[in-house]
């Protein structure tokens, strides 16, 4: 395979991740003790880095393999988000009179309105109470506010129960997060992406790093392909030779330029036309 697709960005961080595992463990491996001789784990880091995409299409089988494995298993969270958006466009579509709308302000505003009348009511009748002799209707005040107080409370568990059925119609329909790295993949997945992991540092950082580092023109700041490592090719301009010709030869001699020799003819008789 002569090339490889352009690792994904939410890839880069697993090339990263393998690159400085490798470089971290370096020194457990002969083939890489050379490091730090000539060239040491962050100049190496960053001709690996540069070259990321030569690197990736050593294991370029590996990597189409899990891309489109991954990709396969999104496609339910995609179908979730289309059912999603259908019941959300579907509760858009309700007139603004429905039920499901004058239930929500009810639920919001009678816990509110009750316990304020709930509030003034008892507190009108035990201030009335207070007073000698009592007013007749200070009972009535007292078992009014004693209704609101009720009526509130019965709002505040309407409005629990509401806020627990959203909740549970919400969950049915959540979109199940991006797997991440601290999340298990499924199986398959996860073996697809376990040997793309395998080739790309057996195939492709590990060969990268040997080369670096028997290359003794290898420079960190250049990128160069997994299996030989090249400095740039050093690009110089030398300026023209001009001299002066030499003043014997005759090439070098200016042209001489003459006025021509305008004379008059010769006018005579009828018998002596000029030549």
């Amino acid at each position: 395979m002569n090339s490889a697709p352009h690792l994904l960005s939410e890839d880069r961080a697993d090339f990263e991740r393998i690159l400085d595992e490798a470089l971290r463990n370096a020194h457990d491996r002969p083939d890489l003790a050379e490091i730090g001789r000539r060239l040491n784990a962050e100049q190496l880091r960053t001709m690996a880095l540069n070259a990321t995409e030569l690197i990736a299409a050593a294991a370029a089988a590996e990597y189409q393999h899990y891309a489109k494995i991954r990709e396969d298993a999104r496609s339910p969270v995609l179908a979730a988000s289309s059912v999603r958006e259908s019941v959300l466009d579907a509760e858009d579509d309700d007139p603004p009179g429905s039920g499901a709308g004058l239930g929500a302000v009810v639920t919001v505003l009678l816990p509110i309105l009750g316990g304020t009348a709930a509030l003034i009511f008892l507190l009108v009748g035990y201030l009335l109470k207070a007073l000698e002799p009592a007013p007749a209707f200070a009972d009535s005040m007292l078992a009014v506010g004693w209704f609101f107080a009720a009526v509130t409370v019965l709002g505040l568990l309407g409005a629990a129960v509401a806020l627990l059925v959203t909740a549970l119609r919400n969950s049915a329909t959540q979109l199940p997060a991006q797997e991440s790295p601290g999340r298990e993949l499924p199986d398959e997945v996860a073996r697809a992406r376990e040997a793309w992991r395998h080739a790309l540092l057996e195939r492709g950082i590990l060969p990268f790093l040997r080369d670096a580092l028997a290359d003794p023109s290898a420079h960190p700041t250049t990128p160069g392909p997994p299996r030989r490592v090249k400095h740039l090719p050093k690009i110089g301009y030398s300026r023209p030779d001009f001299s002066s010709p030499d003043e014997g030869s005759t090439d070098g001699q200016r042209p001489s330029f003459s006025s021509p020799d305008f004379t008059s003819p010769d006018f005579g008789g009828p018998d002596h036309q000029p030549d």
